[in-house]
C-alpha cells in the first residue's frame, strides 16, 4: 500500500482527501502545515507522492516543494490551489511539483492525478538493470534513474527524468507538445500543454550551460521540441 502525504491545513478537505485517498487503496499521512509535513517525510521516507496545499499558516506549499526537492528526494508532488491564475501553475511547476490541481475539485479528479502520477513513476520498473543510454556528454541509467553530464551527478525529479529518457532515446526527432504529454504524463492527463514548456524550461536550468540558448534540448518553432545533440 503506497503511501501518501496530504498537506492541507482546512481539516474537512484534509478529511475528504484522506477519505478518498483510502477508498482507493493508498495510506494517508496527515499533515496540517509545512513543518509538520517536513517531519512527517523525514519521518516517513517510503511516502511515494506528496498533495501539498498551496496556502497554509506557515510556509507555504511552493516552499515546502522547494525544501523536498532541495532533500534530493524524487517523491511525485501535486500542488493542490484554490487559485486558477497562470502564474501559480507555472511557480508550481518551477518549483519541481509534477502536476496541479484547483480546487474545487472531484474526488474522481484527484484520486486519477493520483493514479496516474503513481503509474508514471513507476513506468521503468520493468528496465534492464544494467541499461544505459549515452548521448554526447550525458549518461542515463534506468536502473537508478539518474543522469549525469560529464561524469557529474544531475538532480532530476521523477519527471525531468522521465523527459530525459524519451528525449535520448529519441535523437533528432522533432516531438509535439501533445506528442510528449501523451509519452510523460499519460493518456488521462487532463492538465493544459503549457505543462510541458514549464518543465522544459525548468530541465534546461540543470542540463544546458546556457537555458537562454539551448544546445541539447532545442525548441521546434510552432510545434515542440526535440533533443539536438
Amino acid at each position: 500500500m503506497k503511501k501518501i502525504l496530504v498537506l492541507e491545513d482546512e481539516p474537512n478537505i484534509r478529511s475528504f482527501v484522506v477519505i478518498n485517498l483510502r477508498r482507493n487503496g493508498y495510506e494517508p499521512i496527515e499533515a496540517e502545515n509545512g513543518m509538520t509535513a517536513l517531519a512527517m517525510l523525514e519521518k516517513n521516507p517510503d511516502i511515494s507522492l506528496a498533495l501539498l496545499d498551496v496556502m497554509l499558516p506557515d510556509i507555504d506549499g511552493f516552499e515546502v516543494c522547494r525544501r523536498i526537492r532541495a532533500s534530493g528526494s524524487k517523491i511525485g508532488i501535486i500542488m493542490l490551489t484554490a487559485k486558477s491564475q497562470e502564474i501559480d501553475k507555472v511557480t508550481g511547476l518551477m518549483t519541481g511539483a509534477d502536476d496541479y490541481v484547483t480546487k474545487p475539485f472531484s474526488p474522481a479528479e484527484l484520486t486519477a492525478r493520483v493514479d496516474a502520477l503513481v503509474r508514471r513513476l513507476g513506468s521503468d520498473a520493468a528496465d534492464k538493470p544494467s541499461y544505459e543510454i549515452s548521448s554526447g556528454p550525458f549518461l542515463l541509467n534506468t536502473r537508478n534513474r539518474t543522469l549525469e553530464k560529464d561524469c557529474k551527478r544531475l538532480k532530476l525529479t521523477q519527471i525531468e527524468y522521465l523527459l530525459m529518457k524519451l528525449f535520448m532515446e529519441n535523437p533528432g526527432r522533432a516531438m509535439s507538445r501533445e506528442d510528449i504529454l501523451k509519452a510523460v504524463w499519460g493518456d488521462d492527463f487532463s492538465g493544459e500543454l503549457k505543462t510541458v514548456d514549464v518543465n522544459i524550461r525548468r530541465l534546461r536550468l540543470k542540463i544546458e550551460a546556457d537555458p537562454t540558448e539551448p544546445e541539447f534540448l532545442t525548441t521546434v518553432w510552432g510545434f515542440g521540441y526535440k533533443w539536438g545533440y
